[in-house]
């Protein structure tokens, strides 16, 4: 009988020692996906995952799963990272000078590498969109370390909130980037 035992607790060593290896790794995992939340947080817990273009993705992604009709072979996340890179890198690391013309701003916006190659879509692709709308109309050419927009005031309103606005608060306008955010997402072109 003594010997029954030995055998059954000799074969049985190696599968329990794999079983408690499968259960430290889920546990692991688990950890990551549901950390214990401290007592004096209570039942209140953060809505911001940290960074602004995760959360944007997230957001996304999220409204992606919700909708049932979500065509899943056209979806492309990463052209969506890719926009918000360019986001980032407009907003953040071009440089811009700002000349004041007759009726307007021409914004010269430069950049090495891709900071360059950001600021040509965005500029280009911004324009397009948002020609005519807050009294604007905007012309757009390529130079060899970025962009130039000249944009075009139709009244001395427009032209004011113009100046004040400046490059980055024209690149603002219109609360197109969310729709757009989900297109890109959804697979259509960036400003489809």
């Amino acid at each position: 009988m003594k010997r029954l035992i030995v055998t059954a607790a000799a074969l049985a060593l190696p599968i329990l020692a794999q079983a408690q290896q499968e259960t430290t790794e889920q546990t692991a995992h688990n950890s990551h996906q549901h950390m214990p939340i401290p007592a004096e947080v209570g039942s209140r817990l953060p809505s911001e995952p940290g960074q602004s273009a995760f959360a944007a993705i997230q957001e996304i992604v999220e409204l992606l799963i919700a909708d049932p009709s979500t065509d899943w072979s056209k979806v492309n996340i990463p052209a969506l990272r890719q926009h918000l890179v360019d986001m980032d890198n407009v907003a953040l690391r071009a440089k811009v000078s700002a000349t004041p013309t007759a009726q307007g701003m021409q914004f010269d916006v430069t950049g090495d590498g891709e900071v360059r190659d950001s600021i040509r879509r965005m500029v280009k692709a911004h324009a397009a969109t948002m020609n005519g709308t807050y009294g604007l109309t905007y012309e757009t050419s390529e130079r060899p370390d970025g962009a130039v927009m000249t944009a075009h005031a139709s009244t001395p309103d427009s032209l004011g909130k113009l100046k004040a606005l400046g490059f980055i608060g024209v690149m603002t306008l219109g609360a197109h980037h969310q729709t757009h955010h989900l297109a890109i997402a959804k697979g259509m072109g960036p400003h489809e």
